[in-house]
């Protein structure tokens, strides 16, 4: 399965981003009303600066406490992203996700946002694979 797939059966590959600059306590009241992981950060909505999930908001808190929710998005999101590209096979995005210990991968083509894959999508999306094999094979051993 190729990642376009996956956000052809998201139904809908808008991604949400804020701008730098935005406070983290913002950021983290969008993830909540949205009921998401992760924002990226983007100046134009366009191109991915950055990205910060739940999980680096949460660490933060432990490190530092509330003060950290006065930040800057900027000041604690992840620069160094991992990207994929829409004709990119599931199994490696899959591959890199678990090596990477992370859970949300923004979706590039020439230098432009273009959706965000997260590892449920990508686990989904396998586990739908499998059940039609399962079931092709179940049709070839029954004769059908």
């Amino acid at each position: 399965m190729l990642v376009h797939q996956i956000l052809k059966s998201k139904g809908d590959d808008g991604v949400v981003t804020v701008e730098p600059g935005t406070l983290v306590s913002d950021a983290a009241t969008i993830l909540a009303e949205r009921r998401i992981g992760t924002v990226v950060i983007s100046t134009d909505g366009t191109r991915a600066e950055g990205i910060l999930s739940e999980r680096d908001i949460v660490r933060a808190l432990a490190a530092r406490g509330a003060v950290c929710l006065g930040w800057s998005v900027d000041e604690m999101m992840t620069r160094d992203l991992q990207t994929c590209a829409r004709d990119d096979l599931a199994d490696a995005i899959l591959a890199r996700m678990t090596e990477g210990r992370f859970r949300h991968m923004p979706v590039v083509e020439g230098g432009q946002l273009v959706g965000l894959i997260t590892l449920g999508d990508v686990v989904k999306a396998r586990l739908s694979e499998l059940a039609m094999e399962k079931d092709a094979l179940q049709g070839m051993i029954m004769g059908f």
